[in-house]
């Protein structure tokens, strides 16, 4: 099959960019007919796969009588529990596969990517099917069927393992047509499809795409009068004419059909589309970390890894953001993590394999439209009784989250800077305000450059001992208090030439090992980022990770126990990998081969330390299968704002969405990352703030804070005694609940479940629930928090679900019970007081309540 080509170009070197950039532009949705072969299909028909599901076709009829190969139809799957209840169903006379062939864009500009489609070289409008097959075992072992079971399995049938039968097969052909410019002949294409549906385990069927040689026939024009034909919406492709009559190509001709397609290296479909059945009243959510939307029936989703960007559309920061530089403002899709996954308000469920560049276009309120960037698509329907079954279901498959250690649950994880000397200082306040804490964390462990934007970090991962004098002695005296350090790494490296105390130059050397990606022109792409230029390692070289692997042993040696992984989604989509592959596959994929390495130096280490608590790493980029390798999630740079898009709400709709999407364990930065201190235009993290963001982060996995990037301009933790007291507050209430998240924790390892989590989960049916974002959110299932997350507010509406178990809800502050379900109330939420309420009764509650009390905040 074809590889998709990009043209890609730069956009980072413009000291000024267009502030309101446009919507990348992609194909509309497309719509193309569908008919059957009537000899074979003409009667409704059942088709069992594997042990537990069952495949219906239903035939209908079309528009035109006496015409029954026009006829349509509708596929309908279903679990063999639930008979009546379709998991995925296609549209009744509506083409269920499309493909086309479309010229592609890429711009990038420091780790924002806009992926466009340009000029279409030919696109698919009608798809039959000729016939379904059911496959047993004993068909698969037949030598003389090998050629055609490699058409449509792949070229690895042989080597696949086939644990549930029957298979069911559906072929047919696409097709489609295109004018040959100056002459009174068309192109006319044709291509045999497969599309596979097996049974994966009891709740899971994998469906797959395929196609075959694809054919090309010269057809001569009609008369001038049948333009208007060729042109009406009721063609009919797949059907021959008698006014046209079938050309076999010579040599010229051969050169004409290149020339007419100019398909520039596209012989075949690198867009494919699969087509399936929705219901109006649906709403969709996951697409994996998401900082906007919660529901996204009526959008068009991409699937694509990158920086979330500064606003996301929230003004004016959006509009500076993107007038600096191309595209880096974002908007309400952009995101480190997406996942090409979602659930629905219907219990159904679906994901993509693999790491093409797809969007998923639910504008249609009557189906959803899967668009994949490639030649094949692969991916699973699950089948579950409710979005917890679900999210079992995909998270088994996916891979799920080891146990996080109890130290980094255990207290606040105090993000610093500056050197020892402000580490001590700071640390003598916090005992002074009886702060618990787990761990310091020193992201300039490595030492500060100054540039044009402030301070930043060497990326040469050593420690900067004159930055850290004393580092031992601090490492010991933190240590003696059962508190960890840790520090920040990724998988970029800067030139050293302006440090003087630099001991090695890990840039150096991983260019004189060749482990740095390269350019198009093969040499050593160097990346820009902010103010600097640097090299990304690559990891699809396994030399790499071996090498890598040796600084995270010298980072431990050193003292320290956990880490920031940052960075991972900024892979240029034109880079030349040493494995080969695709790099816009490679793109969505390097996150989650940066997790892995730190994952698997994280189990080396403790098979040999088995008698210390774990390590403990964290990240922002993902994809899919992330969860698989990265012990623990933060949310990015949000900015220091109150707004939706990247402000203290994104952060719940981030936590939130993440956990419906298979990610369990997430957090944010206490008070935001991003803030802006220019003449015209100010984001500085103010007190109000701050506190508000502890009383919210109080209730994720991980309490941590970070100074942000403006660490002058923003009010710290440790700003004056009320930030301190409020933060020690904060802290015990995070204390308070440890003997949940302890729990919590371990049943996300086991089933996926995340520790925050959406109301929809376990209030599916309650429609109030389904249209909630930010306002509030369930810990576990015995805990509801509704934070304050406007300026100046001080109280919150609270709303009391739905629920068959007929609870009550107890408010930790006030005591006063709330019984009545599906209604509303407004909530008393002053400053050092958010509102939480607990199930009356339950165990969970009172303890939390105990231990509250015994730390003298209630």
């Amino acid at each position: 099959m074809a590889q998709t080509q990009y043209k890609n170009s730069k956009k980072h070197h413009k000291h000024i960019n267009n502030p309101f950039p446009s919507a990348p532009k992609s194909l509309p949705l497309i719509h193309s007919k569908l008919s059957f072969n009537d000899e074979k299909l003409s009667h409704s028909r059942d088709f069992s796969i594997g042990e537990n599901f069952n495949l219906t076709w239903v035939p209908t009829n079309g528009d035109e009588k006496n015409q029954p190969i026009t006829r349509g139809g509708y596929l309908s799957l279903s679990h063999q529990s639930e008979l009546d209840k379709a998991i995925w169903s296609t549209v009744p006379g509506e083409a269920f596969i499309s493909g086309a062939a479309v010229e592609t864009e890429v711009e990038e500009s420091r780790g924002s990517f806009a992926i466009k489609d340009g000029e279409v070289m030919f696109i698919s409008r009608h798809q039959t099917i000729e016939k379904i097959l059911t496959l047993y075992k004993s068909d698969l072992e037949l030598e003389s069927k090998g050629r055609e079971y490699n058409a449509i399995f792949g070229d690895s049938y042989t080597e696949h393992e086939w644990n549930h039968f029957p298979i069911v097969v559906i072929t047919g052909l696409l097709f489609f047509t295109k004018n040959v410019p100056k002459s009174q002949k068309r192109l006319s294409v044709t291509v045999q499809y497969w599309f596979l549906l097996e049974q994966k385990n009891s709740t899971q069927v994998s469906f797959s795409v395929n196609f075959g040689e694809y054919n090309y026939k010269l057809e001569t024009r009609p008369p001038q009068k049948s333009k208007f034909y060729y042109k009406s919406s009721k063609l009919h492709l797949w059907r021959p004419r008698s006014y046209f009559s079938v050309y076999s190509m010579n040599y010229k001709e051969e050169e004409q059909v290149n020339e007419t397609l100019n398909l520039k290296g596209f012989g075949e479909f690198n867009r494919v589309y699969v087509t399936f059945a929705s219901e109006r009243d649906e709403r969709f959510y996951g697409f994996g970390e998401q900082f906007s939307c919660m529901e996204f029936k009526g959008k068009k989703i991409p699937i694509l890894v990158q920086e979330q960007g500064i606003g996301r559309g929230d003004q004016p920061i959006t509009f500076a953001a993107n007038l600096v530089s191309h595209r880096s403002g974002g908007d309400w899709s952009t995101t480190y993590a997406p996942s090409p996954f979602y659930m629905t308000s219907k219990m159904r469920s679906l994901y993509l394999e693999g790491y093409n560049y797809s969007i998923f276009d639910l504008t249609k309120h009557d189906r959803v439209q899967v668009q994949v960037c490639g030649s094949h698509v692969k991916g699973r329907i699950l089948f579950g009784s409710s979005p917890v079954e679900l999210i079992e279901s995909y998270t088994e498959t996916i891979g799920r989250s080891p146990p996080l250690p109890n130290w980094i649950l255990s207290g606040a994880v105090v993000g610093m800077q500056g050197g020892t000397g402000v580490v001590r200082q700071v640390w003598d306040q916090l005992q002074d305000f009886d702060v618990p804490i787990s761990a310091f964390w020193l992201q300039d462990w490595v030492g500060q450059r100054k540039t044009i934007i402030g301070s930043q970090l060497w990326w040469n991962w050593e420690l900067d001992h004159m930055h850290y004098h004393g580092w031992k002695e601090l490492v010991n005296d933190l240590t003696d208090h059962n508190i960890r350090v840790m520090a920040y790494c990724n998988p970029c490296l800067a030139p050293t030439d302006g440090k003087a105390n630099k001991i090695r130059n890990f840039f150096e050397e991983a260019k004189a090992k060749e482990m740095l990606v390269r350019d198009e022109k093969g040499e050593h792409y160097l990346i820009s980022n902010t103010c600097f230029d640097v090299g990304m390692l690559d990891l699809t070289n396994p030399a790499v990770n071996t090498w890598f692997k040796s600084i995270l042993q010298e980072m431990v040696d050193c003292g320290i126990r956990g880490w920031m992984a940052d960075f991972g989604e900024g892979l240029p989509i034109d880079a030349r990998l040493y494995s080969g592959e695709d790099p816009i596959e490679a793109h969505n994929r390097y996150p989650e081969m940066w997790a892995q390495v730190n994952r698997e130096f994280v189990e080396e280490w403790r098979l040999k330390h088995p008698e210390e608590e774990s390590l403990v790493f964290f990240v922002r980029a993902g994809f899919r299968e992330s969860s698989k390798w990265a012990m623990l999630f933060w949310e990015g740079d949000q900015m220091v704002s109150w707004q939706a898009n990247d402000g203290i709400k994104s952060s719940v709709v981030g936590l939130l969405s993440s956990g419906i999407s298979g990610i369990p364990f997430n957090h944010s930065d206490i008070g935001g990352y991003c803030g802006v201190d220019m003449p015209f235009l100010k984001y500085k993290r103010s007190e109000e703030l701050l506190m508000r963001w502890m009383e919210l982060n109080a209730f994720s996995v991980v309490f941590r804070t970070h100074e942000g990037n403006k660490p002058s301009s923003n009010c710290q933790f440790y700003s004056n005694k009320w930030t301190l007291s409020h933060f020690s507050r904060c802290a015990k209430l995070y204390k308070a609940w440890m003997f949940y998240r302890l729990q919590l924790v371990k049943e996300g390892t086991k089933i996926g479940l995340p520790v925050v989590r959406h109301l929809f989960l376990h209030y599916p049916q309650d429609k109030r629930v389904q249209s909630i974002t930010y306002q509030q959110f369930l810990v576990g299932t015995d805990i509801m928090v509704v934070p304050v997350v406007d300026k100046g507010k001080k109280s919150v509406n609270a709303y009391f679900p739905l629920s068959s178990e007929n609870h009550s809800w107890l408010h930790i502050w006030t005591g006063e019970v709330y019984s009545r379900q599906g209604f509303e109330a407004e909530v008393e939420a002053p400053v050092g007081y958010p509102a939480v309420f607990v199930k009356t009764g339950s165990e969970v509650g009172q303890g939390f309540l105990r231990n509250l009390k015994e730390f003298n905040i209630l």
